[in-house]
C-alpha cells in the first residue's frame, strides 16, 4: 500500500561455516523483502515464518516463526515491536528466542526519484544463553514500473554484547513481483547469505484484500525458495499473514 504525498524530513543515513552452523544463524527474518514504504497512523499485527524441507539432517525439522505489532507514528518512521520470536533448529526443540525492537524509515516520496529509498534498523534481544542480542541495518529500495514492483535488501548484522563475535554478517534478497490484481501478486523471491555460501530462489504469491465496510485489509504470501547450492536447503516454504488496521 502507497503512502499520499508529504512532506519527509532530511535524513542522512547514508568463510564458509558447517551446515549446521549455518541453519543456526538464520531466523524469520531472513526471508522477508522489506518495502521502504511507511503510512502513517497504520497498525499492523503481522505473523510469517518458514519451514525446511529437506532431508538432510542438517536441515530436516528446521523452522521458525515471529508474531509482531507495530504503529506508523509519523509519515516516514515505522516502529515494530516482535512479541515472540521462535525457533527449531533440526535435530533440537522448539523456543523462544526473545525480542526485537525494528525500525523502518521512508526516506523519499514514492515516484519522487528513479527508485524508492527506506532505510531498516532494528535490536534483537535473546533470552537464551548460547544467542548473544543483535543489531540489524541496510538499505531498502523499491522500483514500480507498470504493474511489475521490484524490492532490493542489503542487511548486515552485528553481534553485541556478551559472548558477541566480531564479525558483520551480511545477506541480501530480492523480490518481483506482477499485479494481477490486488489480491494476486504472482513473483518470484531470491535470498543470498554470503558468508555461509547459501543462496536460494523460487516462486510466491501474494497480495492484499479489503475488509468491506472497514478501513482494514488483510495482507497474505507464500512461496517456497529452492536450494541453488548445497550449503542451502533445497527447500523452505514460507508464510506471511498480515491484518492492517488505522
Amino acid at each position: 500500500m502507497y503512502p499520499s504525498s508529504r512532506k519527509f524530513p532530511s535524513l542522512a543515513l547514508g568463510v564458509g561455516a558447517i551446515l549446521l552452523l549455518v541453519t543456526s544463524m538464520v531466523h524469520a527474518d531472513d526471508f522477508i523483502v522489506y518495502s521502504p514504504h511507511v503510512l502513517a497512523t497504520q497498525s499492523e499485527i503481522e505473523l510469517r515464518g518458514y519451514s525446511y524441507g529437506d532431508p538432510r539432517a542438517d536441515f530436516n525439522g528446521g523452522n521458525a516463526a515471529e508474531l509482531s505489532v507495530s504503529h506508523t507514528f509519523t509519515d516516514w518512521w515505522k516502529p515494530e515491536i516482535y512479541l515472540a520470536r521462535h525457533e527449531k533448529e533440526p535435530g533440537g526443540s522448539g523456543r523462544l528466542l526473545g525480542y526485537e525492537f525494528e525500525n523502518t524509515f521512508q526516506f523519499t516520496q514514492p515516484g519522487e526519484y528513479w527508485a524508492d529509498f527506506g532505510f531498516l534498523a532494528s535490536y534483537e534481544h535473546q533470552i537464551v544463553a548460547d544467542k548473544p542480542d543483535a543489531v540489524e541495518f541496510g538499505p531498502l529500495v523499491e522500483k514500480t514500473a507498470g504493474r511489475f514492483t521490484h524490492r532490493l535488501n542489503a542487511i548486515w548484522e552485528k553481534e553485541v554484547g556478551a559472548g558477541a563475535g566480531g564479525k558483520y554478517e551480511f545477506r541480501y534478497s530480492y523480490s518481483g513481483t506482477y499485479a494481477v490484481s490486488a489480491a494476486f501478486r504472482p513473483g518470484i523471491e531470491a535470498y543470498a547469505r554470503p558468508a555461509d555460501r547459501a543462496y536460494q530462489a523460487g516462486p510466491i504469491v501474494a497480495g492484499e484484500w479489503h475488509v468491506p465496510g472497514t478501513t482494514s485489509s488483510l495482507e497474505y504470501r507464500f512461496g517456497v525458495v529452492l536450494g541453488i547450492n548445497a550449503a542451502a536447503p533445497r527447500r523452505t516454504w514460507l508464510a506471511q499473514v498480515e491484518y492492517e488496521f488505522f
